[in-house]
């Protein structure tokens, strides 16, 4: 059936598998994508949703790059909103809720469409490695199919294992089984594995909700959209969410279950992600709150299955029916399914390259959830880099590496491989430390150019992004060289209480001032004159605004980066001996030879290797 081999082999097909399957194809690289079902390529296993708090940041970047999961998710949304207006432009987060099973779908046209790029559906259960070098996989037929890279994708489904209340049972997502032999294959040549968990709240039957109970959620007025190409569309009509609240009946009615709860009965041993607890950890852990926010979404435009966010857990099914329908809204509510909890194994990440090659297997690469990461926004950029890697391997090109100031995507997997993680890793922009230089809006600047150098990102991307940057510039050169007399600016800044102008000043200093929005600097009559005279669209206009509003801020932040970068081309050698470096700590020199950090700024990083550990470093290194 496989007779030739093939340069990268994908195993898995959700938002990791999917985007690697795209991007390695895309690049030139004949490509096999192997999942367990391909009527599930591209599935939302929990929330039907992509981006959020710097997660949006990511699937912006994922977009300029040349990856799919924005172009999907502007095709496949239902409602959008910009987070974080209310701050500055640094935390300004995209997201739009999906429509579950027309995302899946558009994810499954858009891979069958991509050249290069083949599908079997079947179980992986194991790999085929020699000398140390992965050369193909091995099916739960005993097929052998032969690669120059694999990059595993497999979410939840290595030895997964469901939970709810006092039943478990093996699988992958509900309705799908686990997959087994891939990890036992991986610990038998040195690999560390661990568990961690995860969990999903009841889908219930929206016709059997009281929705005039509840606070209407509704996108935005105006609403963008993720991807860079003008092909894609912001919504023109979209779908509201509700929000309800949990109360002391419920928080009761849910204690009653706890002693069959398998997270404090002891069947669940391992670690669940702190950023999104399940209901019952929630009233545990905040035992003075009387009540905790429920959002309820819409799955799709016509089905009526709801998504209860805020109600993750592993209860026992009457337990979980019971305390919902105290919910207000809720009092008749039909159950579609159960929330559970699952455990998966999980590679700790520090295993691996900044390429996301492993250290141990030549040509073997990791992304997603294998890797610790919680969030398909994670996934799916780890992904992407897998599968530009394992293309650019096999084509024998320089590795495709994004530093942290120049991608979340790049702080993301730093963090993982630096640090590592005992919890589910998922991104927040206060892990970035040059948050402001990388904003939703200027991902393709920063990230288009890249993206076109390695053979992914098209032509048409390039030259979209360099004209809204040479627009924006040139907007911003008129703020710079045009004047605005009091009379003009006067009753603006009047309402702002911002001080009066007596003489005309140039535009750019009057519109830094910090009472001024960047609402406010298109009411001027002459701005917005110049903004019709040129046709210039809002993604234009916006980032001109932001220019001038956050130009000493960016400033700054750049120079701390230029900074950094010393350190960052400070190579260390491949084989140095940390041990002959008596004066550093001993838990410096285990951290160091565990993890081998390419560069004397990653080594700065790691957990336990003091700023005194690095300037022996340095000493030892001739610096």
């Amino acid at each position: 059936m496989f007779q030739e081999v093939y340069d990268v082999i994908v195993v898995g097909a959700g938002h990791a598998g999917s985007e690697a399957a795209a991007a390695a194809a895309n690049m030139g690289a004949k490509t096999l994508l192997v999942t367990m079902n391909l009527q599930t390529i591209g599935q939302m296993s929990c929330n039907p949703a992509m981006g959020g708090i710097a997660k949006g940041q990511i699937v912006r970047e994922i977009d300029a790059l040349g990856g799919f999961s924005g172009l999907v998710s502007d095709k496949t949304a239902i409602q959008f909103k910009m987070l974080n207006k209310s701050k500055g432009p640094a935390m300004w987060s995209p997201r739009v809720q999906s429509d579950r099973m027309r995302f899946a779908e558009e994810w499954r046209l858009m891979l069958e469409r991509t050249p290069n790029l083949d599908f079997y559906q079947e179980m992986v259960g194991g790999l085929l490695i020699e000398n140390n070098k992965v050369v193909g996989i091995k099916t739960s037929l005993g097929i052998h199919i032969k690669a120059k890279s694999v990059v595993l994708t497999n979410g939840t489904f290595l030895n997964g294992l469901i939970h709810i209340g006092e039943k478990q049972f093996g699988g992958g997502r509900a309705g799908e089984s686990a997959a087994y032999g891939i990890t036992e294959d991986l610990v038998a040549i040195g690999f560390n594995s661990g568990r961690m968990k995860t969990g999903t709240p009841p889908r219930v039957d929206g016709r059997s909700l009281d929705y005039s109970k509840m606070r209407e959620e509704k996108g935005d007025e105006i609403p963008h959209k993720f991807s860079y190409l003008e092909s894609s569309k912001p919504l023109q009509h979209q779908k509201s969410c509700w929000m309800t609240y949990t109360s002391e009946t419920v928080h009761e009615l849910l204690r009653e279950g706890f002693d069959r709860s398998p997270m404090f009965n002891g069947r669940i041993q391992s670690t669940g992600p702190r950023y999104c607890p399940s209901i019952e950890d929630k009233i545990n852990r905040f035992a003075d709150k009387e009540r905790h926010q429920l959002f309820v979404e819409p799955e799709g435009w016509d089905t009526v299955e709801v998504y209860v966010n805020g109600f993750s857990t592993s209860l026992p099914e009457e337990v979980q029916f019971k305390a919902l329908r105290s919910v207000v809204g809720f009092e008749n509510v039909k159950f579609f399914r159960p929330g559970y909890a699952i455990e998966y194994d999980y590679f700790p990440p520090t295993q691996l390259k900044h390429t996301l090659e492993t250290k141990l297997v030549d040509g073997l690469f990791f992304a997603g959830q294998i890797n610790g990461t919680t969030g398909y926004e994670e996934a799916a950029s780890q992904g992407l880099m897998a599968g530009i890697n394992a293309a650019l391997k096999v084509q024998e090109r320089d590795p495709f590496i994004l530093k942290r100031d120049e991608a979340y995507i790049g702080v993301l997997i730093d963090d993982l491989i630096t640090k590592g993680t005992e919890e589910p890793y998922r991104m927040f922009t206060s892990r970035a430390e040059f948050r402001t230089l990388l904003r939703q809006d200027n991902a393709d600047q920063r990230l288009t150019p890249k993206g076109y150098a390695i053979g992914l990102a098209s032509e048409e991307r390039l030259k979209r992004m360099e004209y809204k940057f040479y627009e924006s510039d040139k907007l911003v050169n008129y703020f710079k060289e045009t004047s605005i007399s009091p009379e003009e600016a006067n009753p603006v800044l009047e309402s702002k209480g911002s001080a009066l102008m007596t003489q005309s000043d140039k535009m750019f200093k009057v519109f830094s001032r910090p009472q001024i929005d960047l609402e406010d600097i298109v009411l001027f009559d002459r701005v917005k004159n110049y903004i019709a005279e040129n046709d210039l669209d809002q993604e234009i206009v916006e980032q001109a605004e932001i220019q001038v509003k956050y130009s000493g801020y960016i400033e700054k932040e750049r120079n701390n980066a230029d900074k950094l970068k010393r350190l960052e081309d400070l190579q260390i050698p491949e084989h140095f001996d940390y041990d002959k470096i008596k004066s550093m700590s001993i838990e410096a020199k285990e951290k160091l030879k565990k993890i081998r950090p390419v560069t004397v700024s990653q080594a700065s990083r790691i957990s336990g290797v003091s700023p005194s550990d690095v300037s022996v470093l340095l000493i030892y290194m001739g610096r």
